[in-house]
């Protein structure tokens, strides 16, 4: 095979490529180049897609033997992933800018460009897994390391995607293996750090970072009854579930902490409450794709389990489309889902596919007003 293998300047990404060589295919490496500032360097583990790691890329690459090519798509980026996630916050709701990545950039605009230059598919360095069925249809399933599967964030991926996606790392058991064979290998990236945190965040401050983008405007922060207990400098600076940060005025009667509860951006408040309000009971959108094929019984319901967050935990639930949503409920109530996030659902170890959530329905009963 003829395969592009997305190379970040990380040890994932080069051993995945190593891997790929080695196994006799056509490889050519690709770093992408996605931020607008060119002079950017990574700091310790944090950021990603910099020069450094552009030039790790190539290290990388020429010790592989391969050619290599930086490809810009900054402004694609900045359209698709930046001003998404911009927009989303703007909205009140809580994105994650990786699942769009993957989703729009590496296996959209990456694949289709690959795929025009006659390539048969894109390698990246994903810790995940994919198989065929009895009737020759890939699937996409969580790597054999379950404490580094990355198939939450692969879960946007399409049929067609799935067909023209490699995943190299996908059965490897653990990161250690993937770093000793990296150092067997002379690869110099075999102890460079993990990036984390939001790629072009990169100095972890995203309510900073919102504040630059978007302005901040002093807003109240409001208990469920609607009274006044605090102020803030800026609704999107908050997510449902926090709990840090609130500086609220007026304690809670019960002198129990408080989380948020609601973010609404039109009339620039936050709603607080008592933690058992986080609890959810239903979750839905109508933004929902399948990672391969459909289940034939959709609309009738299914079993399955969710996952709300890329390191969270699975949870038994049932799903259904109903009326052009994808409707999830959980056997136990979920805490502090917030619209915007990404629900995937699983069978067993396969990705079934997921929904980007615009509504949530509470688990717990509505507050009762006492009279002063």
């Amino acid at each position: 095979m003829r395969i592009l293998a997305a190379m970040s300047g990380g040890v994932d990404s080069a051993v995945a490529a190593a891997r790929l060589v080695e196994a006799g295919h056509d490889v050519v490496g690709v770093h992408l180049a996605l931020s607008r500032q060119r002079g950017t360097l990574r700091t310790g583990s944090r950021g990603c897609c910099t020069v450094e790691d552009a030039l790790d890329a190539r290290r990388a690459a020429n010790l592989l033997g391969i050619p290599f090519y930086v490809w810009d798509f900054s402004e694609r980026f900045a359209d698709d992933v930046v001003d998404d996630f911009i927009s989303e916050y703007a909205a009140g709701r809580t994105p994650n800018p990786c699942l769009r990545c993957n989703e729009r950039i590496k296996f959209a605009a990456v694949l289709e460009k690959a795929l025009a230059l006659g390539f048969d598919a894109v390698a990246t360095g994903h810790y995940a897994d994919i198989r065929v069925d009895a009737d020759g249809h890939r699937e996409l399933h969580r790597a054999a390391a379950w404490a580094k599967d990355q198939s939450y964030v692969l879960g946007v991926l399409t049929a067609e995607q799935l067909e023209h996606a490699v995943f190299p790392l996908g059965a490897t058991p653990s990161k250690d293996e993937v770093r000793a064979e990296a150092a067997a290998r002379g690869l110099t990236v075999a102890a460079k750090p993990d990036s984390y945190d939001i790629c072009f965040i990169p100095d972890g401050d995203t309510r900073g970072w919102l504040a630059d983008k978007m302005g901040a405007e002093q807003g109240d922060i409001l208990d469920q009854s609607g009274a006044k207990v605090g102020t803030h400098a800026g609704a999107h600076a908050f997510t449902v579930g926090q709990r840090k940060g609130l500086n609220l005025g007026v304690p809670a009667p019960d002198g129990r902490p408080r989380f948020v509860l609601e973010v609404r951006p039109t009339t620039n408040q936050v709603v607080v409450g008592p933690k058992e309000a986080l609890a959810v009971a239903e979750l839905a959108g109508s933004r929902f794709s399948w990672a391969g094929q459909a289940p034939v019984d959709a609309e009738l319901g299914f079993d399955c389990h969710v996952q709300v967050r890329a390191h969270g935990e699975p949870v038994p639930a049932t799903a259904r489309v109903v009326e052009a949503e994808l409707v999830i409920r959980p056997e136990a109530a979920l805490d502090g889902v917030a619209p915007g996030q990404s629900a995937v659902v699983y069978v067993g170890t396969r990705v079934l596919g997921q929904v980007t959530i615009d509504r949530t329905v509470s688990a717990a009963p509505a507050p009762v007003s006492v009279p002063a």
